[in-house]
């Protein structure tokens, strides 16, 4: 069985204790009409959907691999894919990280530079007004759209009302 299917199994099985999980959520009364659980429910259907994606991606390049002979380049490519993991693992704990310190704009921000960064985006003016601009972006998102509060950051502290 491919790597690939495993992980699309694990995570649809994930999905579905976070689903469970997240009914346990008490509802308030000063609850919307999506509740509480609203966001945890809608994480845990993306993340069965995407677990069923992966299988299915899985599924259908196991079919292409068998019908075509030359399967070399695939295998240096499934092998390269644990250290990149892990890579994007470290931006996202680094991130995780420094977020109480920069904040949410600029944490973001950097964390879009990086990964950029880290798959290979030219360093040219580009990049750094994609971050910044998505940075923004979240930030108009979550606070001012939804208004969900964000971290300002330590080192923002005294300049911010």
């Amino acid at each position: 069985m491919n790597k690939d299917v495993v992980s699309g199994a694990i995570l649809i099985a994930v999905s579905g204790i976070y689903y469970a999980w997240s009914n346990q959520i008490a509802e308030s009364t000063l609850s919307d009409e999506v509740g509480a659980a609203g966001l945890p429910h809608v994480l845990a259907i993306l993340l069965a959907i995407l677990g069923a994606l992966l299988i299915v991606r899985a599924l259908l390049a196991s079919a292409a691999r068998t019908a075509s002979a030359s399967g070399s380049d695939d295998d240096d490519h499934n092998n390269a894919g644990l250290p990149r993991a892990i890579g994007f693992l470290l931006l996202g704990a680094l991130y995780v990280f420094i977020l109480p310190f920069t904040g949410y704009i600029t944490g973001v921000a950097l964390l879009i530079a990086a990964v950029a960064i880290y798959e290979g985006a030219p360093r040219n003016w580009t990049v750094p007004v994609a971050a910044i601009g998505g940075g923004l972006l979240y930030w108009a998102i979550f606070v001012k759209l939804l208004g969900v509060h964000q971290p300002a950051g330590t080192i923002f502290q005294g300049l911010l009302p």
